[in-house]
């Protein structure tokens, strides 16, 4: 059963090691120093270079479609026989969003709201980056309903770093 592993970036190689991941999704600001895993070839480490941020702000990279859909392809070239690590800098926001998108695509017939009611069980501090999820919403066709259920779980838990956690994949 596929399983989506999220974490921050301080947590990254201790996660990688503890789940035998395959693959890894950084998504963090363009120019953060990066160290991929030595365990995770570089062909299978997507970076997506975007801010956590909802509004433009100067010199910052606002979320967009192409950062979405970059998200999308690599989860979807993901062979899923061993775990995925999605990560952004502090492991609740940008990270926690797309693992949510990445449930979603994974599992079309699965509600939207049992998905993210999953993912507040399983981290009580992610804040999913609400325009992530309106993109992803709009690209996945899920009509609103991402957007909805992820306003329905709430702002998680005041938190500087969000504990690792994981997603099953049903």
């Amino acid at each position: 059963m596929p399983r989506l592993h999220v974490c921050s970036l301080s947590r990254l190689p201790e996660t990688v090691a503890a789940t035998g991941a395959s693959h890894v999704l950084t998504l963090v600001n363009v120019g953060t120093a990066l160290e991929r895993p030595a365990a995770i070839p570089a062909e299978c480490h997507g970076v997506v270079g975007v801010s956590d941020i909802v509004a433009p702000l100067e010199g910052h990279v606002l979320p967009a479609e192409e950062h979405i859909r970059q998200v999308l392809d690599f989860v979807r070239a993901w062979p899923r026989e061993r775990p995925l690590v999605i990560h952004c800098y502090a492991g609740i926001s940008r990270s926690t969003a797309a693992a949510y998108i990445a449930a979603c695509a994974m599992a079309p017939e699965r509600d939207e709201a049992e998905i993210a009611r999953a993912l507040r069980e399983a981290s009580p501090s992610a804040t999913p980056n609400r325009l992530f999820v309106e993109i992803g919403d709009r690209l996945l066709r899920r009509e609103g309903r991402m957007v909805a259920a992820v306003a329905a779980i709430g702002r998680g838990a005041e938190a500087f770093e969000g504990e690792p956690f994981h997603l099953v994949i049903d």
